[in-house]
């Protein structure tokens, strides 16, 4: 664990006498005030002499704390971050857009989350009248419900037109239990599944294992073969399925139907499966865990399980954080320019001895704070001409949660939206002399990586380039801008599902490193300069944008390799 700096506990005891001791009725006129008299009077890229080195720093050190314990959604410490980007957004007078009532909770955009554990006491299964034990013979998914018939043999389960694969061809699933090997087929990449290369599509209803398919196709349950990984952790995973449960997720974005019942068979349950086969159940393990293709199959006629699996529902909250600042001009002020980033991280690992915090600091605490300059920058000059709507995304690291729930539950409307600039990880450079592998694509002191700009829009490529060439003329590498970059970093961040939603993006990144999802991205690892140059740079590309005569014009589709996801 580090120590606190004094910076941190002079800033703590200041945001403590702040909430202490400010009214409620005053900071809610002070949130609805527009700028003073003596606002600054904006020069031709804004306000943006008001982000400094120092304000980023003082603010990244804060956020990436330990006392933020690692931003986890959720998590208290992304409470605590959610509550400190909240007070400032009142004190500069940014406008609330939240579903919440309380004072700092007008600015939060609430999302309902629920996570199930399995109930040992309550589930059971039985293999053509035999009791199968719970831990022993089978662990459960956390999908309650009952299931019961006969069983057929589908292989991985995957169906992969690009290899003339389907295991289901030849068998009727319709009314069985289906027993399925994990993982994919052997000679099948993942990333080839993921890019789209083998003609299945990642978000169909195919879907992992297969289980939307199965569905539709009138299967009733599944039981997957357990391979190597499972079985050498099996005692935790069965701790982890009764204590900690499936993983948190968004209420609103689960389907009407939870998926199909299963259960993952131990070693001594798969034997009892193919007790009296024609196939030796040792072999059939040994067969599953390498991945090796295993022609579909019936099991002896007749033969039957039954599983009644039980859960308990725990439910918990996040939220985004969301405010405008209202445009100048009196028709234009309905459009917005969105600027956002992911404010989570990944938490804790109890696990760690030490140091177990990942701070984030990179990751993304350098685009929360760039954000939070950027609307005090704003908030503290003249307005432009069209709205700027701020967001700070929760859940990011759990699968672009906040991004997509605000795309699919808008506080503004989302044709409004002339553009949306997203900031991750811009905060560290590649120092000369510096060989460390996992540096090799980071980018250098006066470089950023642009993702985007030009995949929609010309117009808002071009206004990108203008603006650098004329302020801070940094390096803008394109290299990740290709649909078929193996990184795939189009998907990996929050403007992903404001694009596929018709909104022109710029993604503006620095890089991975060595420090990337470690406990060592620390702030003090930070290049401010940098963060600051690429900081204004946004700044002014949104001002440029908000207060253009016409909205950029989207003249382009999203290329086949990033619609089709």
């Amino acid at each position: 664990m580090k120590g606190i700096s004094v910076r941190l506990f002079m800033g703590l005891i200041v945001f403590c006498l702040l909430a202490a001791t400010a009214a409620p009725g005053l900071l809610a006129q002070r949130s609805r005030r527009q700028p003073s008299a003596d606002a600054v009077a904006p020069g031709p890229h804004g306000n943006v002499e008001a982000i400094t080195e120092a304000q980023l720093k003082d603010y990244l050190y804060y956020v990436a704390s330990d006392e933020m314990e690692g931003r986890d959604t959720p998590s208290r410490g992304l409470d605590l971050t959610a509550n400190f980007i909240a007070m400032n957004l009142s004190r500069w007078g940014v406008k609330p857009v939240g579903d919440g009532r309380g004072h700092l909770d007008r600015y939060f955009q609430h999302m309902l989350l629920r996570r199930s554990k399995v109930d040992p006491a309550k589930t059971r299964a039985d293999l053509g009248g035999q009791a199968l034990k719970f831990g022993d013979d089978f662990v459960s998914s956390n999908v309650a419900g009952s299931a019961s018939g006969e069983m057929v043999f589908a292989g991985n389960g995957w169906i992969i037109p690009g290899k003339n694969i389907n295991p289901y061809q030849g068998i009727d699933v319709k009314d069985k239990i289906v027993v399925l090997q994990p993982g994919l087929p052997r000679g099948v990449n993942p990333r080839d599944i993921m890019n789209g290369k083998e003609g299945v599509d990642w978000e169909s209803p195919y879907g992992m294992q297969q289980k939307g398919y199965l569905e539709k196709s009138g299967a009733k349950g599944i039981v997957v073969l357990p391979n190597t990984g499972a079985l050498n952790n099996w005692k935790q995973n069965l701790q982890r399925s009764i204590e900690r449960g499936s993983p948190w997720a968004v209420v609103k974005f689960q389907k009407d139907s939870p998926g199909l019942p299963s259960i993952t068979l131990s070693d001594q349950g798969a034997a009892k499966l193919f007790e009296g086969e024609s196939r030796d159940g040792a072999a059939m393990l040994k067969v599953a865990a390498s991945n090796e293709t295993i022609p579909s199959f019936a099991l002896g006629a007749g033969k039957k399980i039954r599983f009644d699996l039980a859960v308990k529902s725990e439910d918990a909250t996040t939220k985004n954080v969301v405010g405008v600042l209202e445009g100048s001009d009196p028709k234009l002020k309905d459009e917005y320019v969105a600027i956002g980033a992911h404010y989570d991280h990944v938490g804790t690992n109890p696990q760690i001895s030490g140091d177990n915090i990942f701070n984030g600091a990179d990751d993304d605490g350098s685009g929360t704070v760039a954000v939070l300059a950027i609307a005090e920058a704003f908030a503290k000059s003249a307005r432009p001409k069209r709205s700027i709507l701020f967001v700070w995304h929760a859940g990011e690291e759990k699968g672009l949660w906040g991004a997509r729930y605000i795309t699919e539950f808008p506080v503004v409307p989302l044709d409004r939206i002339v553009a949306q600039l997203n900031i991750d990880m811009i905060g560290r450079s590649k120092q000369p002399g510096d060989t460390a592998p996992a540096n090799r694509d980071l980018s250098g002191p006066d470089e950023v990586y642009v993702i985007g700009s030009k995949m929609m829009s010309t117009e808002l490529g071009a206004l990108s380039e203008e603006v650098n060439k004329s302020f801070l003329k940094l390096l803008f590498n394109y290299k990740y801008d290709d649909p078929k970059d193996p990184n795939r970093f189009f998907f990996r961040s929050d403007h992903y599902h404001y694009a596929k939603n018709g909104i022109p993006i710029i993604f503006y990144f620095s890089g991975v490193h060595e420090d990337y999802h470690k406990v060592s991205d620390h702030p003090d690892k930070i290049d401010y300069r940098k963060l600051a140059k690429v900081t204004r740079t946004i700044a002014a590309t949104a001002w440029a944008i908000a207060n253009r005569a016409t909205r950029p014009v989207v003249d382009k589709q999203l290329p086949a390799e990033l619609s089709n996801n």
